[in-house]
């Protein structure tokens, strides 16, 4: 297979790391923004959610541009407009909150290139029996980017300001653009003539409802995902009396360790021949996990921490299941819109769960939101399709190199 699938993953990852920090990152200020701006959580979570709302309105349009001009130029275009939005949010910290929240959705919008752009550069060069692994892998750019943004926002917000702490993810995703224009080789693929002769340009929706239940049930797998990622910290912080310092190691280590069970569960994928059997095992652990967490809260037990650990490991690990089954479902032309669908139902999910469960924490407290949030993967369990391997359109093209 050689070394270029291995170089691509990794480009893959850093830009997908990148644009994570700077996605998620917020979350990670919402102590400081409420110490030194005041407003309720609620609100707060409306510029939270800015960036996420950037990324889901331009999903389906960069899916559609790397499916026309390739991967390089669209993880080059979006992460350099992602860094001046991050750059620009910064700047204006000082002045106002409201044109912070506007620079966070540019930045969004620019940030949506890599979330289907570097998945199609894995799944492009990879063979099917390691794509799961790679993939994986590639997820692991997620929980790492949050690790660590808990690890390095928090203090840089609270030692010199919001505008200080918002320059690291503008940082990251202006070198990660860097890295993809000057490394990034898109994936070889067939010619259109043969592929349309193949069938690898019909409409995948048309030919079954796998795509569209996938896409379903990771919009709702979504949800105590976001949930965790950006309540723990102040969770721990109200309820279970840590510190800043100690709430933001435990929420890194909790992240690298969900890094890891992403990983896991994709080789798992590939020795099954499934992707959607194990996503399906996963939404269960999530589910449970989520539930005990809400009864040990309610109760005031210390063993809601361990539940919030473990929440926190379940809940990431169906993405990159999820994504890869898409890819392979969709093809190598067809891939970009698919992605950008399965991930703007995600995106969509994720940018109410801030304010909604923030304002709900207001009203009726941690356990009950908690408990609400258990609901969602109970739901999305029985929508995982069934399979009986992975559906591959003819994904795999570049893997001899």
């Amino acid at each position: 297979m050689g070394t270029r699938p291995w170089i691509m993953l990794a480009l893959g990852m850093f830009a997908q790391s990148a644009q994570s920090v700077f996605v998620n990152g917020v979350a990670f200020l919402i102590p400081e923004l409420r110490d030194t701006h005041g407003g309720s959580l609620g609100n707060i979570g409306l510029l939270v959610a800015a960036p996420t709302v950037g990324v889901l309105v331009a999903l389906v349009a960069w899916g559609a541009a790397a499916d026309r001009w390739g991967e390089r130029v669209v993880l080059a275009a979006g992460l350099t407009l992602t860094a001046l939005g991050g750059l620009g949010a910064a700047l204006a910290s000082s002045v106002s909150l409201g044109l912070v929240g506007v620079l966070l959705f540019v930045g969004g919008v620019g940030a949506a290139s890599s979330n289907t752009a570097s998945g199609r550069v894995v799944v492009g060069w990879f063979p099917a029996d390691r794509r799961g692994l790679a993939m994986g892998i590639r997820q692991m750019s997620l929980p790492l980017g949050i690790a660590f943004a808990a690890l390095t926002l928090p203090p840089a917000g609270a030692a010199h300001g919001i505008g200080w702490a918002l320059a690291i993810p503008a940082a990251a995703c202006g070198i990660a653009a860097l890295a993809c224009a000057v490394g990034i080789v898109d994936p070889p693929r067939p010619a259109r003539e043969d592929a349309a002769g193949a069938g690898l340009l019909d409409n995948p929706y048309r030919q079954t409802r796998t795509l569209v239940r996938i896409h379903a049930a990771s919009a709702l797998l979504v949800v105590p995902q976001q949930m965790v990622w950006t309540f723990s910290l102040v969770w721990l912080l109200d309820r279970r009396g840590w510190d800043a310092a100690a709430a933001g190691l435990l929420i890194t280590v909790t992240q690298i360790g969900g890094a890891l069970g992403r990983m896991a569960v994709g080789q798992l994928s590939d020795r099954m021949g499934s992707r959607l059997r194990p996503m399906r095992g996963v939404a269960v652990v999530g589910c449970l996990s989520v539930a005990g967490l809400a009864l040990t809260d309610l109760a005031g037990s210390s063993w809601s921490v361990v539940f919030l650990v473990v929440a926190s490991l379940a809940t990431v690990a169906p993405n990159g299941l999820a994504f890869t089954a898409v890819a392979e479902t969709a093809g190598p032309f067809l891939s970009g819109r698919a992605l950008g669908l399965q991930n703007t139902g995600q995106f969509a999910a994720a940018a109410l769960v801030p304010p909604v469960l923030g304002t709900l924490i207001g009203t009726v407290g941690y356990p009950a939101t908690f408990a609400l949030a258990a609901v969602f993967p109970a739901l999305a369990t029985p929508l995982v399709p069934d399979d009986r391997g992975s559906l591959d359109r003819g994904t795999t093209t570049g893997t001899a190199s």
